[in-house]
């Protein structure tokens, strides 16, 4: 059996570290190929923080977004796969519907192409377009999409993938009840349920963010619980209509637990960003919000245009991310340039024990590397290793919104912190700054790291 297979959390945490990281990389023109990007995070290595390899696409125009492996420790959950093997990276291509697929084997510093699969099968097949959020699950590879068959509006949902051939086999969904809107999707795996969260159609995110649209609460702004075995859906928690764009998710790791997080981008009474927790009450679920971080003031010169009506920045919370232990939960404030850290030992009651600040839509905070020049793009993309001590930032939300927020462009970056997992406490590792030209003009977006990660895995056993 794959030795980065994992009965429990606790054995991912007593693996040995990684030595490899796995980025998605774009081109914001489409002119060039987008590329899967391995970078060396072993520090004794003489190419420590180093682009390594650009495994580049053959095609244009994909922006890879979210990625994920074809199989994970979710597959020791069901005997009735045969030697599964964390192998394959799925790469889909937000824009261009494609779904390309990586061997990291032999050579896992050089990943090869070894399919693609075109847009015609994902809508033919599941009725979808745009994918963006990838997981692999218990009996299949889980892809959530933005879009209907024909691109342009919903509903968006999950199309269920084999595992070994990656053939589109059907969508997930049996009973879609009221949902409309798609963007991440989870499970508690112990107890047979799924939880699928809500941005918007491709009309209402391919060109930026929408003011009308934001304004007039348009977005999404629901979480939907679903029997994770049927695609039946449950139940929808409505957060309120003012609390727009429910995007990360992230459960307990604890296969029994039946609890997680929800990030929420903006609060369009307040410019205010939040983290829900969901949690089951009785029969049924329920969510509350649990952290709430406010807007900076700033003035019209700092501002991009899309804020200046505001005299603010907004923190938009874009990604969240839970501790393999469930014990520390990382928040993104890709406006503001602030990553939280949070003791969430309590769900119910997240206490804020460090955070760090790198660029900002104001701020620019510099990396303490090259404290003279001011950075652009903020934290977005949050990984933690399976021990909890080190995180990977990268700067990139998506070409569109990137331009909104950050008019003047986005310099890559990928940047490691050390964490404290027993005390707390966070700090920027001086060594560890790809920037710029290391990326040949491509945005970095996510991060998965060898062996596995905070988001890439659920586990069976406790």
């Amino acid at each position: 059996m794959d030795s980065s297979l994992y009965r429990s959390a606790a054995e991912a945490i007593a693996a040995p570290p990684e030595t490899l990281a796995y980025v998605a990389g774009f081109d914001r023109a489409g002119e060039r190929p987008d590329a899967l990007l391995t970078v060396d995070t072993d520090p004794a290595s003489a190419s420590y923080g180093k682009v390594l390899n650009f495994a580049e696409l053959p095609t244009l125009g994909d922006e890879l977004h979210h990625f994920g492996w074809n199989a994970c420790s979710s597959a020791l959950a069901h005997a009735c796969h045969q030697n599964p093997e964390r192998r394959f990276l799925l790469l889909p291509g937000l824009r261009s519907s494609r779904l390309h697929v990586m061997d990291t084997q032999p050579n896992p510093v050089r990943p090869r192409l070894v399919k693609t699969i075109e847009a015609k099968e994902l809508a033919v097949r599941a009725g979808y377009s745009r994918p963006h959020t990838l997981h692999c699950g218990p009996d299949g590879v889980f892809l959530s999409c933005l879009g209907s068959a024909d691109g342009g509006d919903g509903p968006g949902g999950v199309a269920l993938l084999d595992h070994t051939t990656f053939e589109v086999l059907r969508p997930w969904e049996t009973e879609r009840g009221p949902q409309h809107f798609a963007y991440d999707v989870w499970w508690h795996l112990g107890t047979n349920v799924g939880v699928t969260s809500e941005w918007g159609t491709p009309w209402m995110v391919e060109d930026g963010v929408l003011p009308e649209q934001l304004l007039g609460r348009k977005y999404g702004h629901a979480l939907h619980f679903w029997e994770l075995g049927t695609g039946r859906h449950l139940q929808r928690v409505d957060l309120g209509d003012q609390y727009q764009m429910v995007l990360e998710l992230r459960p307990a790791h604890d296969p029994q637990a039946e609890w997680g997080f929800a990030g929420v981008v903006v609060n369009v009474e307040d410019l205010s960003s939040s983290v829900w927790l969901w949690y089951r009450e009785g029969p049924a679920f329920t969510a509350r919000k649990v952290i709430e971080i406010p807007a900076e003031p700033a003035s019209p010169g700092e501002l991009p245009p899309a804020l200046r009506p505001f005299g603010a920045v907004p923190p938009l919370v874009t990604d969240i991310n839970l501790s393999v232990d469930d014990r520390w939960l990382y928040v993104s404030a890709w406006g503001t340039g602030e990553l939280f850290q949070y003791d969430v030992s309590d769900p119910f009651h997240p206490r804020l024990a460090s955070s760090v600040r790198l660029g900002g839509v104001a701020a620019r905070t510099p990396h303490p590397a090259e404290p003279g020049r001011p950075l652009n793009g903020a934290p977005q993309m949050v990984e933690i290793s399976r021990d909890g001590r080190r995180l990977y930032l990268t700067n990139s939300l998506y070409g569109a919104w990137d331009d909104q927020f950050y008019p003047d462009g986005i310099d890559p970056w990928l940047v490691k912190l050390d964490a404290d997992p027993v005390k707390g406490g966070l700090s920027i590792d001086e060594r560890f700054f790809p920037h710029g030209a290391d990326f040949r003009g491509l945005r970095v977006h996510q991060t998965h790291l060898a062996g596995g990660d905070a988001s890439s895995d659920s586990y069976c056993y406790r």
